[in-house]
């Protein structure tokens, strides 16, 4: 277990490799450090994960720590990590907990935590259970009872339900192709499309416990686009491994990312008046959907990358709508969460009939994005010599383009990301700036 100089929660909660950072007596301390400062006294905790093969063992030993904290927990088994605060929502749990690593490899695995009000713990609910988790705190006194653990046998029909609830959709006639990932969404996406009239093909729906993400999914694309392209397909949608991001696949093979997706939804909801304010997105989205949304009149709100920023920011802001290039797309009048299955059918919900590939909601800023494996993160800010490269580099485009070199929150990475006047400038470039943080850092 990670000993007391580490800080437990990332951006997206406890990630990373099992064994190492994350074993079943870390999943313990948490679930009873975690049910030990919930409220009520005796709450009532919800425990989701995906399919990887650490997934039940950490699942056990998370529910047996909360239940050593007096708390009565409910395993739903697999389902993607949207489901755990619209089930919460529904059946009032106090607390729910998704076993996840999101686009990570089977090898590495997490866990995030929401409140009784769907949204993920906030950084201050997070380092008291970081503190009780050190101190070893939690745990019934000797006059206290142990909660139960049982299985929550509706869950995903719930879930199923809320989604169908808020998408009345008819996809009659279409054929549409899904690529699940091998993860959470490997049943419930594909009985929503057919249950919607659809025509589904399904690609990597067939987890084994590693094969999640393994090529496919909303990080792997090539597979998807080629079945779409060649296959005849209306459109595609790919998931990542939890299932609360997506990015979509037109006729032609196209890859159409968070950006777009955002963009259709914003416009189609401003012109029907339903948007409810502006656009929440963070700092990698392309700056031609920041042009699309001024011309359009459209207000956008930035944040730094991360959901959980951009749904602070909608609740402050008190809009709708917000997300990520990655293909988190958020929508609180039906989650406070990104989830993949809805934004899918958000988009269609958007295009009303229309052909995606015939949709051009923006014009993409030509864009290029590396991902620099370093020894130390920490010392990106203070080091002169890439400070200096990524000056250079903004003098060379000269107000014409973007740079962006930023750690990862969930893995040991630094991103570089350059938007340029062309494809062939923003490669050529970006290469440079990350040979100099693999250089500095590597």
């Amino acid at each position: 277990m990670a000993g007391p100089e580490a800080r437990l929660f990332g951006t997206d909660g406890v990630r990373g490799p099992v064994g190492e950072l994350l074993d079943a007596q870390l999943a313990m301390a948490l679930g009873r450090a975690a049910a030990a400062l919930a409220e009520p006294p005796r709450p009532r905790v919800l425990v989701v994960r995906d399919t990887r093969e650490s997934g039940p063992a950490l699942e056990s030993a998370f529910a047996s720590g909360a239940a050593s904290s007096g708390a009565d927990v409910y395993l739903t088994g697999v389902l993607p990590t949207p489901a755990a605060p619209i089930l919460a929502s529904l059946y009032s749990f106090d607390l729910a907990a998704v076993i996840s690593a999101s686009h990570n490899p089977f090898t590495d695995n997490g866990i995030k935590l929401f409140g009784a009000n769907g949204r993920k713990l906030d950084d201050g609910a997070e380092l008291a259970i970081e503190r009780a988790v050190v101190s070893e705190e939690g745990g019934p006194s000797e006059e206290e009872e142990w909660g139960r653990v049982e299985r929550l046998n509706t869950a995903e029909a719930d879930y199923r339900r809320a989604v169908l609830d808020r998408y009345r959709l008819d996809l009659s006639g279409m054929r549409i192709a899904l690529d699940c990932a091998n993860g959470a969404t490997f049943r419930v996406a594909p009985e929503v499309f057919r249950q919607l009239g659809a025509e589904v093909a399904t690609l990597y729906a067939d987890p084994d416990g590693r094969n999640i993400n393994l090529g496919c999914g909303s990080t792997h694309t090539e597979s998807l686009a080629e079945t779409v392209r060649d296959g005849g397909f209306d459109i595609g949608f790919a998931f990542d491994g939890d299932g609360d991001r997506m990015l979509a696949v037109d006729r032609t093979g196209e890859v159409r990312d968070g950006d777009e997706v955002m963009a259709l939804v914003a416009l189609e909801r401003s012109r029907a008046g339903t948007l409810g304010g502006g656009v929440v997105v963070t700092v990698m989205t392309n700056h031609g959907f920041h042009r699309a949304m001024g011309d359009a009149g459209i207000e956008v709100e930035i944040t730094p990358v991360g959901d959980r920023h951009v749904i602070e920011a909608l609740d402050r802001l008190g809009w709708i709508l917000g997300g990520e290039q990655s293909g988190h797309v958020i929508s609180t009048d039906y989650a406070p969460t990104g989830d993949g299955l809805a934004s899918a059918l958000a988009l269609l919900e958007a295009l009303d009939g229309e052909d995606l590939a015939e949709a051009s909601p923006m014009t993409r800023l030509p864009q290029e994005l590396i991902n620099v494996p370093v020894a130390d993160q920490t010392s990106l800010e203070e080091n002169g010599a890439v400070k200096a490269a990524i000056e250079a580099v903004e003098d060379e485009l000269g107000g014409e383009g973007r740079v962006l070199v930023r750690p990862s929150g969930t893995e040991p990475l630094v991103r570089v990301m350059v938007e340029a006047r062309t494809g062939e400038e923003a490669t050529r470039i970006c290469r440079r700036l990350a040979d100099a943080v693999e250089s500095e850092l590597g």
